[in-house]
C-alpha cells in the first residue's frame, strides 16, 4: 500500500472518529472549502450547509463504521467507494435509527500534502 493510500484510509478513520465524538471542527478540516455533497432527493450542498445541519444535530449520538471497498489514487486525486453503517440516537432517550449504504467520494491532495474530501455522493438510507 502506498503512502497516499494509507493517508486516505487514515482520513476516513479520522472522519468517523471525529463524528462519533461530535468534533465538527475536525470533520470540517477534513474537507475542501469547495466541497460538494450529493444525497438522494436533495440539491447538492456545500461546507456551510453541512456545518449548519451538523450544528442542528447537537446532542445526537452517532456510532458507525466505514469499510473501504475500493480505493484508487491518481496524480493528487483519489476516489473511494465505501460501505457505511450508522446508528444515530437522538437526545433524551430517543429511539436509535440505523442507516447503511454506499458512498462514492473524491479526495484531493492539497498543496500542504494533506488529503481532503472534495466531492461526496452519499447513498446511505
Amino acid at each position: 500500500m502506498t503512502e497516499d493510500e494509507c493517508a486516505v484510509r487514515e482520513l476516513v478513520e479520522k472522519w468517523m472518529d471525529a463524528s462519533r465524538r461530535g468534533d465538527l471542527d475536525t470533520v470540517l478540516n477534513l474537507m475542501t472549502d469547495d466541497i460538494i455533497f450529493m444525497t438522494p432527493g436533495r440539491e447538492p450542498f456545500g461546507k456551510e450547509e453541512f456545518r449548519a445541519a451538523s450544528e442542528a444535530m447537537s446532542g445526537v449520538e452517532m456510532d458507525g463504521r466505514a469499510q473501504i471497498q475500493e480505493l484508487r489514487v491518481l496524480d493528487g486525486w483519489a476516489w473511494i467507494r465505501n460501505h457505511i453503517e450508522l446508528t444515530v440516537t437522538p437526545p433524551a432517550d430517543g429511539e436509535p435509527v440505523h442507516r447503511s449504504g454506499y458512498t462514492l467520494s473524491i479526495l484531493q491532495k492539497g498543496d500542504d500534502g494533506r488529503w481532503r474530501l472534495a466531492r461526496d455522493a452519499n447513498l446511505v438510507t
